[in-house]
């Protein structure tokens, strides 16, 4: 069993960053590949990055490539993901999963999710 929390959202300016972070207990995080996600109001959750388990090789969306940082801290178990440059667009929830497949592929592929932070982007 993984549980999974996510932190570091909040209300923010246009321009500014935030650190996000999924914490995991129960099991070591580096032995999964971990995604973020995001879900604004309205729209079905976006994949944002991955970060491959056993490893430090990250995958982007490509049109968020530049601006989120997906990185890991085995020390604390967390996957985090730094959002710099932030714009009104990237307002939503923004959550995690874990799977043991090096590349999943659908939601049926992940085994565990959390319930995710909120980030607001609003002048």
């Amino acid at each position: 069993q993984v549980h999974l929390v996510e932190s570091g959202g909040g209300s923010v300016q246009p321009g500014d960053s935030l650190l996000l972070s999924c914490v995991a207990s129960g099991r070591t995080l580096r032995n999964y590949t971990v995604d973020w996600f995001r879900q604004a109001p309205g729209t079905e959750r976006e994949f944002v990055a991955r970060i491959i388990r056993n490893s430090d090789t990250p995958a982007y969306k490509a049109s968020l490539r530049g601006r989120f940082t997906i990185s890991r801290d085995d020390a604390r178990n967390t996957v985090n993901l730094l959002i710099n440059d932030l714009k009104p667009e990237d307002t939503a929830v923004y959550s995690c999963a874990v799977s043991q497949s090096i590349w999943p592929d659908g939601a049926g592929d992940y085994e565990y999710r959390g319930q995710g932070t909120q980030v607001t982007v609003s002048s």
